[in-house]
């Protein structure tokens, strides 16, 4: 068997043709070399040995001895399958007595969906926004037929199924001492309009120390929504300047304080910079300070009061004059441009965009909220709309699992899977220990 050695750009192999670093490998890749193929993928040895005719040499005319070998690894792909369990129940009689074997509870009673295939569609459709559609063209590849409002009524039950875990994870997410919101809209189907309506999803995100996103839907944007949820929290509450939220802070019976968003207040003034350069690139040249000092807090690992020192000593200046300024030039500006609006929410928000500064449990800005709707965001390209009110419950109770699995590096199929297949027998006394945060240490 004859080999060819080439490397570099000679055989179009270059640095640039590489494959790109594996996931969870040690060490990144070298200049020009392959790192190494993740260890925990199953392996499959396959041996390529010369003919017997070639095992001579002749030119001695001695047989060749082995002495080694030469490995190299390379990706495969299995698709997948979908199979049918048969579940066979043995009965035994007597003369008085008959008696049948149980079967393992299933996720939805007499449904032809176990456990695996519920996890697969929803997770195709709420972390990989592939919609229903597109599954049962997959599904036909196949040779099975499954139609969308089959795959919609599954993640309905499922939704349902899982209620008393949302509940719990919606309780733990609020007893953080600081809760992040915001909500993006959503087109939802409504047989009574000739045209989509809109509704809205609300994420609600836990502080470091409860690492979990519960997300809310309602039909509208009105108050009424985020006040029944938040009605028995008590804490920080970041979040933009909506109006709706005002009497949440305005009412001391409701205990809560809020917290405002940077980046909310920097959008403004980066609007406004085209048609004000000379002002609010001055004020954007001072908010960007005062990221930097959360760059170098991050960078240093700060938290808790030494963070809050950082920031009393090196944003702390700086907010002061930026306060100053804007003063200022509130009045050189027209109150209805772009410039006005920004200066007058920015100094109307001020207490709230400062408090930040004196608790080190506090963010700048509100962006790991807004990282939250992403998948709302992308999923809106994909399935378009919510087929009804009830579908948007259901997808919020089933990404906020899909969202908190990612938060704390579980894949949300193998919590699915394992989850649905257990939760209709599992005792309510340990529910929690199904929360992804309580899986992911108990299952290590």
């Amino acid at each position: 068997m004859s080999r060819t050695c080439r490397k570099g750009n000679e055989s179009g192999t270059g640095p640039d043709d590489t494959d790109p670093p594996a996931q969870g490998s040690a060490e990144p890749a070298s200049r020009g070399r392959r790192s190494p193929l993740p260890a925990h993928l199953k392996r499959e040895r396959i041996v390529h040995d010369l003919a017997e005719a070639e095992k001579h040499c002749t030119a001695c005319s001695q047989d060749l001895r082995p002495f080694g070998e030469e490995t190299s690894e390379r990706y495969e792909y299995i698709p997948a399958q979908l199979i049918v369990i048969e579940d066979v129940c043995r009965k035994y009689a007597c003369a008085c007595t008959v008696k049948t074997a149980g079967k393992p509870s299933q996720p939805i009673e007499k449904s032809t969906a176990g456990a695996g295939l519920l996890t697969q569609v929803i997770v195709s459709k709420f972390a990989d926004h592939l919609p229903l559609h597109r599954q049962a063209k997959i599904f036909r590849r196949f040779g099975v037929e499954l139609s969308d409002q089959t795959m919609c009524g599954w993640m309905r039950q499922c939704a349902e199924l899982l209620k008393p875990l949302y509940k719990n994870l919606k309780d733990f997410v609020l007893a953080s001492k600081v809760v992040g919101t915001d909500d993006t809209p959503v087109k939802v189907l409504d047989r009574k309009l000739p045209q989509t309506r809109k509704g809205r999803i609300w994420p609600y995100v836990g502080d470091r120390d409860h690492p979990a996103v519960i997300y809310d839907y309602t039909p509208t944007r009105e108050r009424a929504g985020p006040e029944e949820f938040l009605k028995d929290y008590r804490g920080h509450l970041q979040a933009d300047a909506y109006v709706a939220y005002d009497s949440f802070f305005t009412d001391p019976e409701r205990g809560l304080v809020e917290v405002g968003c940077w980046a909310h207040a920097r959008r403004h003034f980066h609007n406004a910079l085209e048609n004000d350069p000379a002002r609010m690139g001055g004020v954007l040249a001072m908010i960007a300070h005062l990221y930097g000092v959360e760059k170098v807090a991050r960078q240093g690992g700060l938290r808790g009061e030494e963070l809050r020192l950082a920031r009393e000593h090196g944003a702390r200046p700086m907010l002061t004059q930026l306060h100053a300024y804007l003063l200022v030039i509130r009045e050189q500006v027209l109150p209805k441009s772009a410039s006005g609006q920004a200066i007058a929410y920015t100094l109307k928000n001020w207490k709230a965009l400062t408090r930040y500064c004196g608790n080190g449990d506090l963010a700048i800005d509100n962006n790991g909220t807004e990282r939250s709707l992403r998948c709302f965001a992308v999923g809106r390209g994909n399935w378009t709309f919510f087929g009804s009110d009830t579908g948007g419950r259901t997808a919020a109770v089933l990404r906020s699992f899909v969202t908190s699995c990612e938060l704390v590096n579980v894949d949300p199929f193998v919590w699915f899977r394992d989850v649905l297949g257990r939760i209709a027998d599992h005792p309510m006394s340990r529910i929690d220990d199904l929360l992804p945060h309580r899986w992911a240490l108990i299952s290590r």
